[in-house]
């Protein structure tokens, strides 16, 4: 006998379901109402006038506070980057461009080892990454891998200004 039927919905189902992921998904949801119930009312007006109501106009709301705030972030980021002399920021550095890029930044300091930076930006407790980056086509084709890649600095929409600022005094602290 074969462990499930043939017809739907039952031969997707052949084993337990995925409880962690479904009450994963629900908290996700749950939050994202949270934010939007919160923090996205500026945004509401438009997404109604697209045609949006309830859950879903919410749902934007919320996807429109966080680009929002993470174009805040990578503003800021970004020009705190830029103000460490002998540094270069792959990707796009326009701040009139944000819309084509994500807060996470990857940079190289001239000099500077990048494992050695990563070590030293963790030892002040604020967690980059360096290396490849699982980009390990583009890093090789830009002739870094072998000079050990970037460092990557990824914030998001739960990470703050003031942390943004602590990360630039810590960089500026191990570039120099």
């Amino acid at each position: 006998m074969r462990p499930a039927a043939s017809e739907l919905p039952y031969k997707f189902e052949t084993g337990t379901q995925n409880h962690e992921g479904i009450s994963g998904v629900l908290g996700a949801l749950e939050y994202f109402e949270w934010l939007g119930s919160e923090f996205g009312g500026e945004f509401a007006n438009t997404w109604k006038e697209a045609g949006f109501s309830g859950r879903r106009l919410v749902y934007k709301q919320a996807m429109s506070t966080i680009r929002e705030y993470e174009f805040e972030l990578s503003r800021a980021l970004i020009g705190f980057v830029e103000s460490v002399p002998g540094r270069r920021i792959y990707g796009v550095t326009d701040t009139n461009r944000l819309d084509e890029r994500v807060p996470t930044v990857s940079f190289r300091l001239e000099g500077k080892d990048p494992v050695y930076l990563a070590d030293a930006i963790g030892k002040q407790g604020i967690y980059v990454w360096n290396g490849h980056n699982y980009a390990l086509a583009i890093v090789e084709r830009m002739g870094l891998l072998e000079a050990g890649g970037m460092i990557r600095v990824g914030p998001v929409h739960y990470n703050t200004l003031d942390e943004i600022k602590r990360f630039r005094e810590v960089l500026r602290q191990v570039s120099s």
